[in-house]
């Protein structure tokens, strides 16, 4: 059984390093490990049985580079030769080709239709912003400031209605069933072959004059745009309700509760693999011991995925515990294969992923945290109900507070008596998901008063809390001007998003990568009432 511990419910996270994208800036100094792995689910506290925030709040994200060593990315797997023949023989009759495809079962979820507008930012040097390869009106494809309307993907011809964010790659799910990928393909995340002949040129020097199109930024094309993933390794009538994406993998929740994926799960040690035979996956497989599950959630490098009797199942890397089990380092292959763990059986009704650790809630309320912890991110005790909460690293102003406001009893410092770590969830001031309580108004930008919040996410080292007004706040590292505030200065709390893209509009839903944001929001003409908010199907 798993030990029990009481603690707080979650928003805010932080991880260790993974690879991080091309001329990303470097971070902070890391501070030391305050706390060992988790290995077994840990009671953490009890929440409201509404448990909107839980699925949010996590999300799978980069660490900057100076958390943990990082292995050096993989070169993709070799493509096969092929292999020629001498003898040449009579063509033989065709013969019927095995189906590997499998039967529409019962449904258990219900597909998301509400169709989305997408705003992206920050960072977009391997195409994580799915802004194309060449310049539109002069406008630059990497380093947005703030929120962009994707083009490319377009309510009106695309129809998105759910999207999520892994490391260096996002997944996209259209209202017609396509699934759609862009970013880095580096161990085959977009399941699907993005090979260019064309060259590479250095994105500081686009205006080189010895360029023969200006306009044309040297990104991969086939990367850097929206495209669809093959359909031939579906199940012919398939529905899509859910994608989700780690460091390096994507996955895909069907209708009937079937799960397909691609790509592969790292270690320390580089690539993992997909499956116990399968290095790299470039193409989707069908995940066959995965049936009637109602959700999925991911982490950098390990999935959760909760069935239709509230029972839990992990798998990928884990040797940060974050599988909530004890992986065995000579059988170390086995953690690729989906298996429970000492979560109360079938009581279990949401699940979330930070990028090295996990969350689960059950029917009682009660919050169960496993997996890393050197920053405090699975949280400690002291919250009450209806409190939006923030906890973990807090040097790059992960947590919105002010440094000096933070009680130092509940603070972990480094030794240059620096704030590293909030060790205890804390309430963020104005900020109420359940019960609404005025305060003082804080200054122009800031919370004017009571945000109800409806959902919220949390980055790397940044933030995102979106009100049910529709307005959408952001606080954190903003190098790589992934908080959408138009600077590469920290945003040290709680800070409204306004630019003409998204005023006057709806955002129901914030989600980030490595270095780059993504906010989503109800496109003009679109119902309002679908409760979907379109990132990662909660």
């Amino acid at each position: 059984m798993p030990t029990r511990a009481k603690a707080a419910a979650t928003t805010a996270t932080t991880a260790p390093t993974t690879k991080k994208a091309a001329g990303a800036t470097t971070a902070k100094p890391s501070a030391k490990p305050s706390a060992k792995p988790s290995a077994k689910p840990a009671k953490v506290a009890r929440k409201p049985n509404d448990a909107k925030q839980l699925s949010n709040g996590v999300a799978s994200k980069k660490r900057k580079a100076d958390d943990e060593a990082t292995p050096e990315p993989e070169p993709q797997v070799e493509e096969r030769k092929a292999k020629k023949t001498k003898t040449v023989v009579a063509p033989a009759k065709p013969r019927a080709k095995k189906s590997t495809h499998v039967e529409i079962g019962k449904k258990v979820n219900d597909a998301p239709a509400q169709v989305l507008d997408i705003y992206v930012f920050g960072e977009g040097t391997s195409g994580e912003l799915g802004l194309g390869s060449r310049r539109v009106n002069g406008k630059k494809r990497i380093d947005v400031k703030r929120p962009r309307l994707n083009d490319n993907l377009s309510a009106k011809s695309v129809g998105v209605v759910q999207i999520a964010c892994g490391g260096m790659h996002v997944v996209a799910l259209t209202r017609d069933d396509k699934i759609l990928t862009w970013g880095v393909n580096d161990q085959g995340a977009l399941g699907r072959d993005t090979s260019w002949d064309g060259g590479f040129r250095d994105l500081d020097g686009e205006n080189d004059s010895e360029s023969e199109d200006e306009d044309d930024t040297g990104i991969n094309p086939h990367e850097s745009t929206p495209s669809a993933v093959s359909d031939e390794a579906f199940a012919p009538g398939t529905k899509f309700v859910q994608v989700v994406a780690s460091d390096s993998a994507s996955f895909a929740l069907t209708e009937d509760g079937r799960v397909y994926g691609w790509g592969t799960f790292r270690s320390s040690d580089g690539i993992l693999g997909f499956t116990e035979n399968v290095k790299v996956q470039l193409t989707p497989m069908l995940l066959p011991s995965l049936k009637n599950i109602k959700a999925l959630a991911a982490g950098s490098n390990h999935v959760l995925a909760l069935d239709h009797k509230g029972n839990v199942v992990a798998w990928g890397c884990g040797q940060q515990n974050q599988l909530g089990r004890r992986i065995i380092e000579r059988n170390k292959m086995s953690s690729l294969v989906p298996q429970g763990m000492g979560l109360p059986r079938g009581k279990i009704v949401k699940i979330a992923c930070g990028s090295y650790h996990s969350f689960a809630l059950d029917k009682d309320g009660c919050v169960w945290g496993w997996g890393l912890n050197n920053f405090g991110e699975i949280g400690g005790q002291g919250a009450d109900n209806g409190e939006l909460l923030a906890w973990g690293r807090v040097d790059g102003y992960q947590v919105g507070f002010e440094l000096d406001d933070l009680d130092k009893d509940n603070v972990i410092f480094d030794e240059r008596n620096n704030p590293r770590i909030l060790m205890k969830p804390t309430q963020l001031e104005g900020m109420y998901p359940f019960r609404p309580t005025p305060i003082a108004k804080r200054g122009a930008n800031m919370l004017p008063g009571i945000a109800k919040i409806s959902s919220v996410a949390a980055g790397t080292d940044n933030s995102f809390a979106v009100s049910r007004d529709g307005k959408v706040y952001s606080w954190g590292f903003s190098a790589n001007y992934q908080t959408g505030q138009g600077t590469i200065d920290d945003i040290h709390t709680p800070t409204v998003i306004d630019n003409t893209a998204i005023r006057g509009k709806r955002i129901i839903a914030a989600d980030a990568g490595g270095q780059f944001s993504i906010l989503v929001g109800v496109a003009d003409g679109a119902s309002k009432t679908n409760g979907v908010n379109g990132i990662n199907g909660a």
